[in-house]
């Protein structure tokens, strides 16, 4: 049975006819977690770790050093971790719990410690291995044994590791020397470290080792299939390895074998084990960490075996309980060392291939990146904070030139109007201060100051991992659009004066015939007429809206503008009074428009009185139906400028559109039932634009819209001078009582 999630499951067992696995199938999991095995698999498991773990307790009866009841070693704690590691996922754990328990008890009852001191024996042998996988489940859950697949990869694993044997030891020596105490009367002095010392040397040789060809023998079957299929793959990699490593394999196994000989056989005495820590460093540096670990196994045993029969620098010490220690030490020391060393290469080989990879990806992206910027029609230049040109691509250097230093832009690049552009307010050195800038469009020359051209400039402050800021430059050369624009809009300004006469010519003659056809008697034919002629009627009207509104935008774009004095506050009251009479007549609610304190502007009377009536007919339209239309408008002065807020209680304006609405012929509420040409906003911008100052939409938090825009302020008056300003702004109401009027700055035209 095969299913597939974040990696596979894979049944291996005997199958019946129609597909159907037998119920003593076993699975395991690719690509993730180990699954749980069936009942009868894992029994059977159960009993062969059992037959193991007998045949360790035998072994380390074995090891007893003559003269006193203490092994040498206990590979039984190690053949212990193992095996709980591999049942991690078992159905029926508690068989091994009880297993484990009984095979302890019988294993050191019937070699000589008797049935009582047996019993002890096997809980703390039980409380060791429960508190290492307890530990070792919580602290390592992606380990092999622990619940994941992994192996051990780092020193850090290792270290891990070898604290929770620690511990683990540690729990279980107390029992079993409070056992001791209890039966012997006393814990003979260095058999309180030496029961532990053995433990903790055999969980580390042998635990380690089977954490580390764990994960490889768990996925034996589903990476190789059967012993030929690792024999084959075994024989591939040996002939895909050069003949120089095969070679040092050969000479590590083969000197670390005659060093040992030496060193515990032929020493003559001499204290010669610390030398033959350096083999096992060279096979760590050098070699597969799985063969360091088969390495110090093997040497670890050697050691014992040599110690056991009187040989080697252990065996002079004459306290066999020192010697058992010794022993112990050295190989724990072999192979902590030898483990360490192979794991932190393997760490280093890991990271630095990480690294490589990472270094080859980010190439590729910095060249795709490069490619792309190359390849861009517009403009692009990066700004260092000492305003020096970091990087231009070669639209950039087609448009403003290759110059390495923003200083000359401030003499190149003006406002549209020619105004010269200080060096902080350039849109590089804004956003080097950390503003963003919106496309606005400025006029820029060659460096001698001639061939003038329109360029589209955006500016974004970059912020590099280090705090270093940057600016990132974007611009295009829109002069050519811009010209074919203004042709249009001139030629939509001409159009539509011309079509002013006959437009009147029809609405004239349009009367004529329904004031005739109102003259006539009834009939059906007529009645069609009268539909049709006021059909017609409408139609007219919609056509001069429109031409008219092209040709206020005409002249929002090229008319003369005559700057003066301009009193907001009286101009918004008498606009709100006739938008009042107009809604009264047509049997509309009348809008009710509040006029806070409004400061003077310095602007075109005209063009200011069009953009207010716009914003207030805009108000009026676009309120719900049954709705009064409610309107709040006030001003304040900010950096010289008089700043212009209008608030409504309308519909609103579509999310994502406060922006387009004020795009030629966009209308935010198409098809609502609304009439309009949606040039009524774009008429706005274009006045206030031509003022100097900007125009905004956005939400009411009381519900509707808001319109913000500002216009020049009044130079202060000089002493003793300008006092009808004087006269006027002390007239100026602070608050005024809601006027009969709507003014809603909500929807667009």
């Amino acid at each position: 049975m095969d299913r597939t999630s974040t990696g596979t499951w894979v049944t291996a067992g005997d199958t019946v006819p129609g597909g159907a696995a037998k119920a003593n199938r076993t699975q395991t999991y690719r690509g993730g977690r180990i699954a749980q095995p069936g009942i009868p698999a894992s029994l059977a498991r159960t009993a062969g770790f059992a037959v193991v773990y007998a045949a360790a307790i035998l072994a380390g009866r074995m090891t007893v050093i003559s003269g006193s009841r203490l092994a040498l070693m206990w590979p039984a704690a190690g053949v212990a971790m193992i095996w709980f590691c591999a049942q991690r996922r078992s159905r029926v754990r508690w068989a091994d719990y009880v297993a484990l328990t009984v095979i302890a008890f019988v294993g050191n009852s019937f070699t000589g410690t008797g049935p009582v001191l047996g019993v002890f024996l096997a809980m703390a042998n039980l409380v060791q291995v429960s508190v290492f996988m307890m530990l070792f489940t919580w602290r390592k859950p992606t380990l092999w044994g622990a619940g994941g697949s992994a192996r051990l990869s780092s020193p850090r694993d290792l270290g891990c590791v070898l604290g929770m044997i620690v511990v683990a030891v540690v729990c279980s020596g107390m029992i079993c020397h409070a056992a001791l105490w209890l039966f012997l009367g006393q814990a003979p002095g260095l058999s309180v470290m030496a029961w532990p010392a053995r433990e903790l040397a055999s969980a580390v040789v042998l635990g380690t080792a089977g954490l580390w060809f764990g994960p490889a023998v768990s996925a034996f079957r589903e990476r190789h299939g059967s012993v030929a299929g690792w024999w084959r793959s075994a024989d591939r990699a040996l002939r895909a390895m050069s003949a120089w490593r095969v070679a040092e394999y050969l000479a590590v196994a083969l000197c670390s074998v005659v060093a040992y000989l030496i060193g515990f056989v032929y020493d003559d005495g001499l204290p010669l084990a610390f030398p033959l820590m350096a083999f096992t460093v060279w096979a760590a540096v050098r070699l597969r960490t799985g063969f360091v670990v088969l390495h110090t196994l093997a040497l670890g045993g050697a050691a014992v075996v040599f110690t056991m029969h009187g040989e080697g620098p252990m065996a002079e010490v004459a306290d066999p309980q020192m010697r058992a220690l010794l022993a112990q030490f050295f190989v724990v020391l072999v192979a902590v060392v030898g483990l360490a060393l192979a794991l932190g290469r393997d760490e280093r080989a890991s990271l630095v291939k990480e690294l490589a990879a990472q270094k080859e990806l980010e190439t590729r992206h910095a060249a795709l990146m490069g490619a792309v910027i190359d390849s861009m029609a517009d403009g692009l230049s990066v700004i260092d904070a000492q305003g020096r040109v970091e990087l231009r691509n070669p639209a950039g250097v087609r448009l403003f030139g290759d110059g390495t230093e923003t200083a000359e832009a401030v003499h190149r690049v003006r406002q549209l109007d020619g105004t010269a552009l200080t060096s902080d307010s350039l849109p590089s050195a804004r956003a080097l201060a950390g503003e963003k800038v919106e496309p606005v469009d400025v006029l820029v020359t060659d460096p001698e100051g001639n061939d003038p051209r329109i360029f589209r400039v955006s500016a974004t402050p970059l912020q590099d991992a280090c705090g270093a800021r940057r600016a990132v430059v974007l611009f295009h050369d829109v002069s050519a659009e811009r010209r074919h624009r203004e042709q249009l809009a001139g030629f939509a300004g001409v159009v539509a004066h011309d079509l002013l006469s006959p437009l009147t010519a029809v609405e004239g003659w349009t009367d004529v015939a329904a004031e005739a056809l109102d003259a006539a008697p009834e009939h059906a034919a007529l009645d069609r007429s009268r539909d049709s002629l006021t059909r017609v009627t409408r139609a007219a009207t919609r056509m001069r809206g429109l031409i008219n509104d092209l040709l206020a935008y005409t002249t929002a774009r090229d008319a003369e503008l005559a700057q003066d004095l301009v009193d907001l506050g009286t101009m918004v009251a008498d606009i709100a009074a006739v938008r009042t009479d107009a809604a009264v007549a047509a049997g509309r609610p009348a809008p009710q428009v509040t006029v806070g304190r409004l400061d003077p502007v310095h602007a075109d009377v005209g063009a200011v009185r069009q953009l207010l009536d716009n914003l207030i007919g805009n108000a009026v339209k676009y309120t719900a139906r049954g709705v009064v239309p409610q309107v709040h408008v006030t001003s304040a002065s900010v950096d010289g400028m008089v700043q212009v807020t209008v608030a409504d209680n309308g519909i609103g304006i579509p999310a994502g559109q406060h922006a387009a609405i004020f795009d030629d012929f966009h209308r935010a509420h198409e098809g609502a039932g609304y009439a309009g040409t949606g040039l009524g906003l774009a008429i706005c911008q274009r006045i206030v634009a031509r003022q100097g100052g900007t125009i905004r939409a956005e939400d009411n938090p009381g519900g509707g819209s808001r319109f913000t825009f500002t216009l020049p302020e009044v130079d202060p008056p000089a002493p003793g001078g300008h006092a009808e300003l004087a006269a006027l702004t002390a007239t100026l109401p602070t608050t005024s009582a809601p006027t009969r009027g709507v003014f809603t700055a909500a929807a667009v035209v």
